[in-house]
């Protein structure tokens, strides 16, 4: 067990310091499948070349990282002539979960692709199963159990040549140390030498093609401290730049929006009132004159009565001549028509004197075209 514990550890420092070279793996990255086969004898109380056994087996297993994988191994073991009381072909079949210790990449660092050559450690924990009646077994002594089953350990060394184009295969010979850890299947757990064999196995493995485009471990590329302050300095600028951009588009939208709110303003103020030019009604004089006709008090009334509908509404009544006459003679002729009109309104209609305003616009002949419509008072509305 302390094996074990230590090997555990040997995997969990091999691990952490790979995994900073190399590219990350996916999921079904860095498999490979491999057949084997070779020779087994009993390690002790045995003739080694008498009791030798032949054995295949399949192989399946993982990489991690360059130097720590797991792998899976079955093999079959052949009778031969000392062990033909088991009346079987197959005579014992072991499987085993293995962990494997890429040496080579360990101690010498991983380069980018696997070595030509390499030492690989494995090391793991199986089950063996004897095949046949387990009576044949009675009066077996040896390594091999007198059970039909019993726990198994192996560990070995793998001696291995990378080859192609791609290194994507592999020949290697392994010898390896086999124990039978509970004996004959009753007795305790333990390593021991008189409970296990010896093996000699060559095989060849075929590694699949990875996501990254080989078939094996790629380095990554590492960027010294300097460049990476140097990008992270360029990144801050950038940030820096991209919040002084903010804020003079907060700024601007801040205007935009200000300008807004002013022309709807604008929009929802009501329209400014306008003067509106009174044409109709008119009073009408005679020639050189400025009293009011009889029959022309009918349009004074009419600004009386405006002037009552609406409390608030201002009037300038302005007076014109016609252009017969000296020009200053006409100034005042139109200053009077004016006048006579706003005290009709106030004396005779009672209508407030500071409601009406007066001029007087002299001579003209552009209000009508016959001339003696231009002698006359005309009214404007001045209300604000």
């Amino acid at each position: 067990m302390k094996k074990f514990v230590l090997f555990i550890a040997a995997i969990a420092m091999t691990a952490s310091v790979s995994a900073q070279t190399v590219t990350e793996s996916k999921t079904f990255d860095n498999f490979y499948i491999g057949i084997n086969g070779g020779l087994a004898t009993q390690t002790t109380h045995s003739s080694w070349m008498k009791n030798l056994r032949t054995n295949a087996g399949i192989r399946i297993g993982r990489n991690f990282t360059p130097v720590f994988g797991l792998a899976l191994e079955s093999n079959v073991y052949f009778n031969n002539k000392p062990l033909a009381l088991t009346g079987t072909f197959v005579n014992s079949m072991i499987s085993s979960v293995l962990g494997t210790v890429n040496l080579s990449n360990w101690f010498g660092g991983y380069k980018g692709e696997p070595r030509a050559f390499e030492v690989t450690a494995v090391y793991g924990f199986g089950w063996a199963h004897m095949f046949g009646n387990k009576n044949n077994y009675e009066g077996n002594t040896g390594a091999f159990p007198k059970n039909i089953n019993a726990m198994t350990s192996k560990a070995g060394i793998d001696f291995a040549y990378n080859f192609g184009k791609s290194k994507a295969w592999q020949v290697y010979v392994e010898p390896s140390i086999n124990y039978f850890l509970n004996g004959n299947g009753y007795e305790g757990i333990q390593y021991n030498i008189n409970k296990s064999f010896v093996q000699l196995n060559a095989g060849v493995v075929y590694k699949f093609k990875n996501s990254n485009g080989t078939h094996n471990f790629t380095i990554a590329t590492l960027r010294d401290q300097a460049e990476i302050d140097g990008l992270n300095a360029k990144i801050n600028d950038l940030r820096n730049a991209n919040s002084d951009k903010d804020a003079q588009l907060s700024a601007k939208d801040k205007t935009i929006a200000d300008l807004q709110n002013q022309l709807n303003e604008c929009m929802n103020k009501p329209a400014p009132k306008t003067a509106v030019a009174n044409l109709q009604p008119t009073v009408i004089f005679r020639q050189g004159k400025s009293v009011i006709d009889p029959a022309q008090y009918a349009s004074v009334s009419m600004i009386a009565n405006y002037l009552k509908a609406h409390k608030d509404a201002k009037v300038k009544v302005s007076g014109y001549a016609s252009p017969e006459g000296s020009k200053e003679i006409n100034q005042k002729l139109s200053e009077a028509r004016a006048a006579v009109v706003k005290d009709a309104l106030v004396k005779k209609y009672k209508i407030a004197a500071d409601r009406i305003s007066t001029e007087g616009l002299g001579a003209t002949d552009k209000l009508f075209d016959e001339v003696e419509f231009n002698r006359v008072a005309t009214f404007n509305d001045e209300t604000k």
